[in-house]
């Protein structure tokens, strides 16, 4: 089968290598000329693992290939493949506008009876909207358009692509009902056939459901903190039940971050507005994931104090281990918070492009254990498994901060210039919550090794900062 794919930032050239790998003709379009160039070179536009070498061998296959030539690549294909990159702003509102005028200058090569799959993350309607769009320049053409959502996690993207649990499919005709079954045969006979609003519908369900069931265990954590209790065992807890049962989304940790989840919180919000209908759910969604991303910030401070002349180490600079892209990393946005603040900031990350101009004066550092040197603290930023590897001696050898005894593992810092608190009725300016040198990780990574360090203080949500042994 001959399969055109469209877009080819990380969707899409996870989507064209892995359908060639399935033994399909792939070829892969995508506007930009250094994408498609760096394609051709087995360098995709996003890290993702094992991509790199799966396009080398299926282009030395002769199974994949990638041009920058719209027409060549759609004329004569069975699938046109939909997997364009959303645009969204800062407030996760996606430009699905030109997403559309996207597949429409793909319009004039399609053939007749070519299946339309779109996969890019788009409100529902998009689908009819592109239908009824061809409409008008059909020219006696019959093309089917259907949706699939994607369903990719950046890092485990192969794998998910191609062990999916199921492939949610909304289509109208019978005709490309078969075709998409032969599409996806090669890969996973577990197909979701369903209407195609439908299946727009699932794909902002399940982000949604996703989301509300990141804020409502961050919002129960948030009241263990202020409670004595633990929030891991509280997870516990709620996941014997047999009504919530093990897989549950519920691990108390760090806000999401911009993205799908956002996203698709936005678009039913929308959706709500467009039919005059209430989303408090999805309002209350978005409101408490936006204040759980200031816990990183309110932790630091709380073991800190005031940071402006502080130092802190900041493990890990991408949106997820596995990956190189900072888009939307909750890591850089605490970076640039930090130095609103007037902290030094230290960085390392094994995989992270070039930081923003505005970032200049983070210091990246080869090594974790370069960047606590001399740290006040450490914050635990994107959860990159060489972590759980780094060599304690020597982070406590650099640190700042006293140590379990009292005893400096390094020179004092300087004294701080700043005037003494008053004795008045005024709040008082926060002072360390703990004699250990502090960790804030979020979700708990190191749990299980700078965790049952004695020199360490690991601070995670739902759990009190240890202040002893």
């Amino acid at each position: 089968m001959k399969v055109a794919v469209l877009g080819l930032w990380h969707l899409g050239s996870v989507t064209a290598a892995c359908t060639a790998a399935a033994g399909h003709d792939v070829i892969g379009f995508d506007s930009d000329a250094a994408t498609v160039n760096g394609l051709q070179r087995a360098r995709p536009p996003v890290n993702e693992p094992g991509l790199a070498d799966l396009l080398t061998t299926e282009m030395t296959a002769g199974r994949l290939r990638f041009t920058i030539d719209r027409d060549a690549a759609v004329d004569g294909a069975d699938v046109v493949w939909v997997t364009i990159d959303t645009p969204v702003d800062d407030d996760d509102h996606a430009d699905v506008d030109a997403v559309v005028a996207e597949v429409e200058r793909s319009f004039a090569a399609l053939r007749d009876r070519t299946v339309v799959l779109i996969s890019s993350q788009v409100p529902v309607g998009t689908t009819a909207r592109l239908e009824q769009s061809f409409a008008g320049v059909a020219a006696g053409r019959t093309v089917a358009f259907a949706c699939s959502p994607e369903n990719l996690r950046l890092g485990k993207a192969i794998d998910v692509f191609t062990h999916p649990d199921r492939v949610v499919i909304g289509v109208r005709e019978a005709w490309a009902r078969e075709r998409l079954q032969a599409l996806f045969a090669p890969i996973t006979d577990r197909l979701e056939w369903m209407s195609v609003e439908s299946a727009e519908m699932t794909k902002h369900a399940i982000n949604a459901f996703l989301a509300t069931s990141v804020t409502f265990i961050n919002e129960i954590a948030a009241l263990c903190e202020q409670a004595g209790a633990d929030a891991k065992e509280v997870e516990r807890g709620l996941k014997t039940e047999k009504r919530i049962g093990p897989g549950a989304y519920l691990g108390p940790g760090g806000a999401f971050a911009g993205g799908t989840l956002a996203r698709d919180v936005v678009f039913l919000r929308a959706l709500g507005g467009q039919v005059q209908r209430e989303t408090p759910l999805m309002d209350g969604v978005e409101s408490s994931n936006r204040s759980h991303r200031q816990w990183p910030r309110r932790r630091l401070v709380s073991v800190l104090g005031p940071l402006a002349g502080r130092t802190v180490a900041v493990w890990g600079l991408t949106y997820k281990p596995g990956t190189d892209t900072l888009r939307r990393s909750t890591a850089v946005e605490l970076c640039r918070w930090l130095i609103e603040q007037g902290a030094v900031v230290r960085a390392h990350d094994p995989q992270a492009m070039d930081l923003p101009a505005e970032l200049a004066g983070v210091t990246r550092t080869a090594t974790p254990e370069e960047a606590a040197a001399g740290a006040d603290a450490i914050v635990v930023a994107t959860e990159w498994p060489e972590y759980r590897r780094v060599d304690l001696d020597v982070v406590a050898r650099g640190l700042r901060a006293p140590g379990p005894e009292g005893s400096a593992a390094s020179p004092p810092a300087p004294q701080s210039s700043r005037p003494p608190v008053p004795q008045s009725s005024s709040p008082p300016v926060p002072q360390p919550s703990s004699p250990l040198f502090p960790v804030i990780d979020a979700n708990g990574f190191l749990r299980a090794t700078i965790g049952q360090d004695a020199r360490f203080s690991l601070v995670s949500v739902g759990a009190p900062a240890r202040v002893d042994k």
